[in-house]
């Protein structure tokens, strides 16, 4: 009775678009319908994976949606970045999981490492937004989560907002490598928020290549065509 007093009263909004939702949905019905699927490992053609191409060696790559400026999928992910909604994270993760099921994508994949925050930001946002998504994949697909291996060591804005040229200024000395062992031999799946330039998971891939005889995928949210 009293959860229904308070949804009466505070009642519970979309993180899309802010309307009235019910107790148990996280997006309506109306956004959910709006939101621009990608998928883009069902492709015949992965045009995501031209992101990387001499630049990163991958096995796979996809993301969920695409991502664009001034639309819900912009309102979407501010609020999961920077108005305490990391429940998107985790919604985002059970929907790729349906698509990731129905072929073999994850078949040979060992490892679920999120792409790291800086500790400072972690503290200040109260979570690393990746990671929800991420072990989300890793417990429907019985692989592990590894977060201490990849470490952020510097804390740079979100590129999202950035120029292009200010994207491509990530740099692998912004990430380290720990406890590396965990990871050798295996097929990781490393998994971001959005892709814009690809810049930040270049110089992340560059640094588990350091690690011996592993392969590389990528999962995402979205991505910015």
């Amino acid at each position: 009775m009293f959860k229904d007093l308070l949804h009466l009263f505070l009642p519970k909004k979309c993180v899309a678009c802010n309307e009235n939702i019910i107790e148990h949905e996280i997006i309506c019905t109306s956004c959910l319908h709006q939101l621009p699927l990608a998928n883009t490992h069902l492709h015949n053609e992965n045009t995501l994976k031209k992101v990387f191409d001499n630049k990163l060696p991958l096995c796979n790559i996809t993301c969920l949606l695409y991502f664009y400026k001034k639309g819900i999928t912009q309102n979407l992910f501010h609020n999961l970045k920077y108005r305490n909604h990391p429940e998107i994270s985790t919604y985002l993760g059970e929907w790729i999981c349906y698509y990731l099921a129905k072929n073999d994508f994850m078949k040979d994949i060992e490892v679920v490492i999120p792409v790291p925050i800086h500790k400072s930001r972690k503290k200040e946002r109260g979570y690393n937004q990746v990671e929800g998504f991420a072990k989300v994949i890793a417990q429907k697909f019985n692989i592990y989560y590894i977060d201490d291996v990849l470490i952020k060591k510097e804390a740079t804005k979100t590129q999202v907002f950035k120029s292009k040229l200010a994207r491509q200024e990530i740099k692998s000395n912004y990430f380290s490598l720990e406890n590396e062992t965990k990871i050798a031999g295996k097929h990781i799946l490393l998994v971001d928020d959005i892709i814009t330039t690809g810049s930040t998971l270049v110089s992340c891939g560059k640094i588990l290549n350091r690690v011996n005889n592993i392969k590389l995928s990528i999962a995402s949210m979205a991505y910015t065509p």
